[in-house]
């Protein structure tokens, strides 16, 4: 039996046949705050609490009893009777389907109390806190004594209907592995709108340190969300931009992977505008790990409630009754990090006439009880804690500033978002804790780069369209490879969005490969569903290996570019190029075709030994060949019968010297040609360096410039408050010297008044005196 909570009898027969196997919690599909422990779509089955005194039967039971009889009627049906009956009876096509089914179990004894309480009208289990760590947060198993395959609403016409535990958003959320991946399946949703007018994305922090609060929120101007799809997004698998060409999405599921990696809980602020004759919408939907695991629920459940605009007011939209409308808002108001409705509404504002903003709370920690994400590092940038942070790559990145994103995307959402998107559209901006995302192609970061086509075959059967399956790659060394710090790997995109970051398809031997990255766009392989790597297909398999072969292929060819020791292949191609450009008659043939015109003679004399061994030593300079030919030559003479003549010696002994001559020269022109190249290279170094050294004058003209205005503005301020001070003191002077006078005049007037008082005081002096 269920552990349920006395409720009121009109809660248990609110019913509808509308089901779906997640529960979309709005006003006509609640359970709010309710005190259940399922959604409504399972209270019209379930078992109840308590039993009248008088006949034993369920209160629930009473009220279907009760709104299935006649209004006059005077016999009241028993739990058997009501059983049969809604088991005999067939549902007319026309009527609203209740479905019931009373367990078989219902009749027996009560089990023990659990401890059970109500607490602001949620159902509140004795169950484990949320744990804050990601990787741990999964450890819920809901209510130990409610059995499931008993449970109410278990059948739907005789079918079983699958139940979504709230456990699987967490396992859903496994699928990212790395947290900054959850960030781009927010901007992939974001860039998406651009269709609906979408001209910005900003992700920024919200903190409250005084209520302890810290939020992560991702706010665009894009079309919005109406009723409709706000609950398509918070539910399993509906994805409208599966079919669409140029969207990134396609399974359904990002939104909610991606917001319970990142944290515990979320609440989305959609507005739409008026679409299709329809008025403006708005609505809130809050998908809450914390509030399904407090509350027990062995459901997805999911508060929602809408708006819609009337004139200048914002008026509810009733699908049901205005007390589910009210129960679902104060569900999520009381789950929610704000304190007041008035509160909660205000997030509102910043949408204007349309957008989504989405407030991720109760962030994931690391076992060490600090955010998994960290805020503190750059106040313009959001970065990760744990193993995908090296401070030795930090440093370096400062170091060899081409190589900043390969040694920085790991663990910086602002270097992972200049790149993630190989075209950034036009007019779209994305925006970091306040700063904006400068998008970076890293074809820019290459030099000595290529341009090669790729197009699979043989794949026909597993690629059901292959009309657009061609890759066009770029492959170059990087910048800095000339340092050769151990840099490779293709950055493979699908549909203009990055999937495989510095993808690593050769790994050679020593320091083969090193310095080699490459660009390519893959619309013919499906990507996997964290959209991080790609599907496991022969198609994959043979871009792979293709890959392979093209980095193999341009490292042996260019390796000794960047300062590595020219690999055999590209020694025999440089040979090869040499002995096309220049032919060379070498003197062993010269002197073959006169031994073929003279008589060859039986021995040679001791002159003739000396000679040819100093020949011999003299030609060791030319190398093995020229060693060869000399004892060839000594041979065929100690073979011949007839005495060489001294003329034809200092022929062979010019042609030797020619040939050498000839061939210091050639190497002459190499080295020329070498060094050419190093200074290229060092030129372009050079060239870098200096490219570096003019921005970095600019950025400081520019904070040179900043603080000249402000300096201006100080010192207008500064006159100004001088003008103040002047024109207050001469005020204050002239008031003095009115007041001055005003004081000069009272006193002569006092004067005045007493020499008038005394002339009076003598008059009556002398009166008396003259009356006397």
């Amino acid at each position: 039996m269920d552990s349920i909570v006395k409720r009121e009898p009109d809660d248990f027969v609110r019913t509808r046949s509308d089901r779906t196997p997640i529960y979309i919690s709005s006003d006509d599909r609640n359970d709010g705050v309710d005190g259940g422990g399922d959604d409504d779509d399972d209270d019209d089955d379930s078992g109840c609490s308590d039993r009248s005194a008088g006949d034993g039967r369920c209160p629930r039971a009473a009220a279907l009893g009760a709104s299935a009889r006649a209004p006059k009627r005077k016999k009241t049906r028993s739990l058997k009777e009501i059983d049969r009956d809604l088991a005999l009876k067939k549902p007319r096509l026309d009527e609203e389907v209740v479905d019931f089914a009373v367990p078989v179990d219902f009749l027996a004894p009560l089990p023990p109390c659990s401890p059970v309480e109500a607490v602001d009208g949620d159902r509140t289990i004795q169950a484990r806190a949320v744990r804050r760590q990601f990787w741990k947060a999964g450890d819920y198993e809901g209510e130990s004594n409610r059995d499931v395959l008993a449970s109410r609403d278990g059948t739907h016409f005789g079918m079983d209907r699958v139940r979504v535990h709230p456990k699987f958003l967490h396992s859903n959320a496994t699928s990212h592995k790395w947290a900054l991946g959850a960030f781009a399946e927010l901007l992939d949703n974001a860039v998406d709108e651009v269709c609906n007018g979408a001209t910005y994305v900003h992700i920024d922090l919200l903190e409250n340190k005084r209520k302890n609060f810290i939020a992560l929120v991702i706010e665009d101007n894009g079309g919005g969300m109406t009723p409709d799809k706000m609950r398509k997004c918070m539910s399993l698998g509906y994805s409208a931009k599966s079919k669409a060409a140029n969207t990134i999405g396609q399974y359904g599921n990002g939104f909610k992977t991606s917001t319970m990696r990142l944290g515990a809980d979320v609440i989305v602020f959609s507005r739409s505008g008026k679409l299709g004759g329809m008025s403006a919408s708005q609505s809130i939907g809050m998908l809450s790990y914390t509030f399904l695991r407090a509350t027990g629920k062995e459901d997805i459940i999911v508060p929602i409630v809408d708006y819609q605009k009337k004139g200048q007011e914002w008026s509810k939209i009733i699908r049901s009754s205005t007390e589910d409308w009210n129960r679902n808002f104060e569900t999520i108001l009381h789950w929610s990090p704000f304190e007041n409705k008035e509160e909660l509404l205000q997030q509102f504002n910043s949408l204007q006439n349309q957008g989504t903003r989405i407030m991720i709370y109760n962030l994931w920690e690391d076992d060490d009880g600090s955010l998994e994400l960290n805020f503190d590092t750059d106040p313009h940038d959001i970065q990760i804690r744990g193993v995908n942070r090296e401070e030795k790559k930090i440093k370096m990145a400062k170091q060899f500033p081409n190589l900043k994103h390969f040694l920085t995307y790991r663990h910086s959402l602002r270097s992972y978002a200049s790149i993630l998107y190989l075209r950034r559209p036009p007019d779209f901006r994305i925006i970091l804790r306040g700063a904006d995302v400068r998008h970076h192609s890293l074809v820019n970061d290459m030099m000595l780069s290529q341009k090669i086509t790729y197009k699979p075959s043989n794949v026909a059967d597993s690629v059901p369209n292959n009309s657009n399956m061609v890759a066009s790659v770029t492959i170059g060394f990087v910048k800095d490879a000339s340092y050769h710090i151990d840099v490779q790997g293709f950055n493979v995109y699908h549909k203009n969005r990055l999937i495989k970051p510095f993808w690593r398809v050769w790994n050679a031997a020593g320091s083969d490969g090193r310095g080699v990255i490459g660009v390519l766009e893959v619309n013919f392989i499906e990507p996997a569903h964290d959209k991080q790597d790609f599907e496991r297909t022969i198609v994959l398999s043979k871009l792979e290996a293709r890959l392979v072969v093209m980095q193999r292929n341009y490292w042996n060819t260019n390796c000794h570019h960047v300062g590595y020791a020219a690999t055999q292949q590209s020694k025999k191609s440089v040979s090869s190029q040499m002995k096309g450009s220049n032919k060379i008659i070498s003197p062993c043939s010269k002197f073959k075709q006169t031994v073929n015109q003279e008589e060859a003679s039986t021995d040679l004399d001791e002159s003739s030994e000396e000679r040819s061994s100093d020949e011999a030593s003299l030609a060791n300079v030319d190398g093995q060949q020229t060693i060869t030919c000399n004892s060839k030559i000594g041979s065929l003479g100690r073979a011949s019968q007839t005495t060489v003549d001294s003329q034809f010696y200092s022929l062979m002994f010019l042609s030797i010297i020619t040939y050498m001559l000839v061939r210091l020269k050639e190497e002459n022109c190499d080295l020329r040609q070498r060094l050419k190249e190093k200074v290229g290279l060092d030129a372009m170094n050079l060239l870098h360096q200096l490219q570096v050294e003019r921005e970095r004058r600019k950025s400081l003209e520019t904070k040179l410039k900043e603080g000249e205005e402000k300096i201006r503005d100080v010192d207008k301020e500064h006159t100004v408050l001088i003008n103040m001070f002047v024109e207050e003191r001469t005020r204050g002077e002239k008031e003095e010297d009115e007041l001055r006078e005003q004081l000069m005049a009272a006193s002569s007037e006092i004067d005045r008044l007493l020499h008038m008082l005394r002339q009076l005081q003598d008059m009556k002096v002398l009166n008396r005196k003259v009356e006397r």
